[in-house]
C-alpha cells in the first residue's frame, strides 16, 4: 500500500523529514503529493539544497516551475495560504509542519480539504490526541488529528515508560540541555521571558520546556512523579536528557547491566557505549541514545541516566513511523 501525504509546512522539520522521505529505500511506500509553504519555491528548494547542520543533500536538486526534483523525485511545490481551499481528496496524512496548529481551524484545515488525517509536528492544544512512538501509541484509536509532541517529550516519554515498567519509579527529575532554535533570538531583543531575550549562540539559558507538560499527557501517571527542566545551550544541533530517578524497588541483578539488557532490541532507544559528543549524534534516527558509559548507581535506588537526541532528525524519523502508524488503521 502507498501512503500518500502532503507536507504542510517545509520549515525545518518539513525539509528534515522529506530528507529522509527520498534517501532511504526503506521509505519507498510514502508517496510525496505536494510541498505547501508560503514561502518562494525558489527558496524552499534552495534551503533543501544546502543544510547547515545536515550538509547538501546527496543528489541534484532542482526547481522548474512549480516542481523540486530531489534525485529521481518529482514533488509539486505549493504556495496556498489555507490548505482548506485545497482539493486534498485521496491524501492519507497531512503533515501539519507550520508550526501554526494551535487553533482548531489551522489543524483541521487539511480535513476540511478532503485528506483523512492530519499529523502535526510539535504540541498542540487543539489536537484529538498526543501520541509518542513507544510511549502511548495504543492511544491513537480513530482520533484524526494527532499531535506528535515534541522532540523532548519523544526522547523522554519512551525511556520513562520503559524504567517504570522494568524498575519502578517513584519519582524523577530530568533537564533537557537543548540546542537553540529558530525560536531563539541571535541578539538580545524583548522575548516571552528575560532569560529567553538573550543571544542564543553566545549563552547557556535556563528556561522552560513543553515536554513537562506533554509527559504527563502521554502518561498520565506520572502526574506528581516527574520534574523536567531545561537549558538552551550554543550548539546547532543534537540535544540530550539527564535523568535522576528515585526507583521505587531494588532488583537482584546489577542495575548497569539490566538497563543495558532493557533497550538493546527497544525501536526507539539506541544505546551507545562509545566515548561520544553532541556531534557524533547527528542524524541519528532514535528517539533517544542512551550513553552507558555516563549511567550511574548510587546505593540500590538512585540512577542516574544520560542520553543524546537529535532533536530534528530524530523527531522527523518519528513523524514518519507515526504517518505509517495512522495510516495503517482499518
Amino acid at each position: 500500500m502507498t501512503i500518500r501525504v502532503v507536507i504542510n509546512g517545509f520549515g525545518r522539520i518539513g525539509r528534515t523529514v522529506l530528507r529522509q522521505l527520498l534517501t532511504g529505500a526503506q521509505h519507498s511506500d510514502i508517496e510525496v503529493v505536494a510541498i505547501n509553504d508560503i514561502a518562494p519555491p525558489e527558496t524552499c528548494a534552495y534551503l533543501f539544497k544546502y543544510d547547515s547542520v545536515y550538509g547538501p543533500f546527496p543528489g541534484q536538486v532542482h526547481l522548474s516551475g512549480d516542481v523540486l526534483t530531489a534525485g529521481d523525485h518529482a514533488v509539486p511545490v505549493w504556495t496556498h495560504t489555507d490548505l482548506a481551499k485545497v482539493d486534498l481528496t485521496g491524501v492519507d496524512v497531512v503533515l501539519e509542519c507550520t508550526g501554526r496548529a494551535v487553533t482548531r481551524d489551522v489543524a483541521e484545515a487539511g480535513l476540511t480539504a478532503g485528506a483523512d488525517a492530519v499529523l502535526i509536528s510539535g504540541p498542540s492544544p487543539v489536537a484529538d490526541v498526543t501520541v509518542v512512538m513507544g510511549a502511548n501509541e495504543r492511544e491513537l484509536g480513530q482520533h484524526r488529528i494527532v499531535s506528535n509532541a515534541s522532540c523532548t517529550t519523544n526522547a523522554i516519554a519512551p525511556l520513562m515508560r520503559a524504567v517504570d515498567l522494568g524498575l519502578g519509579i517513584e519519582r524523577a527529575h530530568i533537564t533537557t540541555i537543548h540546542c537553540y532554535t529558530g525560536s531563539q533570538p541571535t541578539v538580545d531583543v524583548p522575548g516571552p521571558s528575560l532569560e529567553r531575550s538573550r543571544a542564543a549562540a553566545v549563552s547557556m539559558i535556563p528556561t522552560t520546556t513543553s515536554a513537562a507538560h506533554q509527559i504527563t499527557q502521554v502518561l498520565p501517571e506520572f502526574q506528581d512523579r516527574l520534574t523536567v527542566s531545561a537549558v538552551r545551550v550554543p550548539s546547532l544541533s543534537v540535544s540530550a536528557v539527564d535523568a535522576v530517578i528515585q526507583l521505587s524497588g531494588v532488583r537482584d541483578e546489577p542495575l548497569g547491566d539490566f538497563i543495558q539488557n532493557l533497550f538493546r532490541d527497544d525501536p526507539v532507544i539506541g544505546v551507545t557505549e562509545d566515548p561520544c559528543v553532541s556531534t557524533d549524534m547527528r542524524a541519528r534516527p532514535e528517539s533517544l541514545i542512551l550513553a552507558t558509559r555516563e549511567t550511574q548507581i548510587l546505593g540500590q535506588n538512585q540512577l542516574r541516566l544520560f542520553g543524546w537526541y537529535d532533536n530534528e532528525w530524530g523527531f522527523s524519523a518519528r513523524m514518519i513511523d507515526m504517518t505509517r502508524h495512522m495510516a495503517a488503521r482499518a
